[in-house]
């Protein structure tokens, strides 16, 4: 039985992901020698060696003078207690360029930028606090944490994946190629496209359309999500692994009928647990596949981890509706996308 699902749509969308992944991007760090040498030491060491031949990182030291290039996709200024820092930041915005202000000492910079008359936009200042929209693994403090805030196992891993979700928001256009050159933007960009993916799939799956005609949006959604993260890992599944990539088609669609199942043995509204199993299967996929390619794992293995995962995404969210707990839970996770959808079909209007 043909799969349904549009495989020329799945081939563009591999071929599209492993050129984004070459684009050639551009980046100049700026250090400040005021800058806690634990902080230039952590930047430097993020886009120091850029992996494969796409990517251009010019390093130099603000005290010589700073000359913006309007060529770079992005800059960054490594800042300590320089008051010129804001200035600088400014000047680099003003040639049309995305500047992150790395940081140990955000209060600081932010105090000496809006004293100086060139305050840098909140979003920009990037340091190993815990913000919204940042995706970080490491807990919140308690408190606001000391200046300078010493940069352990904890909090370097902090400041890497703060610095990965800037790029890929300040350069959207070419967060594969910066997660094909700097392993810190990779997780970032991955978990980036499991909660847009896996709220898709949520959505799309409350929707009371045609039975059945979810199936084809929903396998290439999580399909074009799986390759995103492969070519982010520096696995491309491209039309070289064509084998490997058919099996992940494969493996999208049988989860899809997993849902399915479930959903008729399961005495509960059908569309809550199909929205619930939507979401639940693409996160676990796409957060599978993350620890995979973390663990050393290569394209060859990954269908077989996205259908694990997928399956027992599934059985959770099944056995979880049958419960009174698990109906209010989901039934709340379906208002809450019915919400988003309402939302955005007024804004079009």
């Amino acid at each position: 039985m043909a799969l349904p699902v549009d495989i020329p749509a799945v081939l563009k969308a591999a071929i599209d992901a492993t050129d984004q992944a070459n684009e050639s991007v551009s980046v100049s760090v700026w250090i400040d020698d005021t800058a806690a040498p634990d902080c230039i030491a952590q930047v430097r060491g993020a886009f120091a060696s850029p992996e494969g031949t796409n990517a251009r990182v010019s390093l130099s030291y603000m005290d010589a003078g700073v000359a913006p290039r309007a060529e770079d996709d992005l800059a960054v200024i490594v800042a300590g207690n320089d008051e010129a820092v804001g200035r600088v930041a400014a000047d680099i915005r003003a040639v049309g360029v995305p500047v992150m202000v790395a940081t140990t000492t955000p209060s600081l910079v932010r105090e000496h930028a809006a004293a100086s008359g060139f305050p840098v936009p909140d979003g920009d200042v990037i340091a190993p606090v815990r913000t919204p929209g940042a995706f970080p693994r490491a807990k919140t403090p308690a408190l606001p944490p000391e200046e300078p805030i010493a940069l352990t196992g904890q909090t370097k891993d902090l400041l890497n994946e703060r610095m990965g979700s800037w790029v890929i928001a300040a350069a959207p256009e070419k967060r594969l190629a910066f997660a094909h050159a700097f392993p810190f933007v990779r997780r970032p960009l991955a978990m980036d496209a499991i909660n847009s993916t896996a709220l898709q799939n949520a959505g799309i799956g409350l929707l009371p359309i045609i039975p059945g005609a979810d199936m084809p949006i929903m396998t290439l959604n999580q399909a074009k999500m799986l390759m995103q993260i492969a070519t982010a890992y520096g696995q491309p599944l491209d039309k070289e692994r064509i084998p490997e990539l058919a099996a992940l088609i494969g493996n999208a669609f049988l989860c899809r009928m997993v849902a399915r199942s479930l959903v008729k043995a399961v005495p509960v509204a059908g569309l809550v647990i199909s929205g619930g199993i939507g979401f639940a299967a693409t996160e676990a996929v796409g957060r599978a596949a993350i620890e995979y390619f973390e663990a050393g794992g290569s394209a060859a293995g990954l269908a077989q981890v996205a259908k694990t995962a997928a399956s027992e995404a599934a059985g959770a969210v099944s056995r979880a509706s049958a419960t009174p707990l698990g109906q209010r839970t989901i039934k709340a996770a379906k208002g809450a996308v019915q919400g988003a959808v309402g939302l955005l079909r007024t804004k079009k209007r």
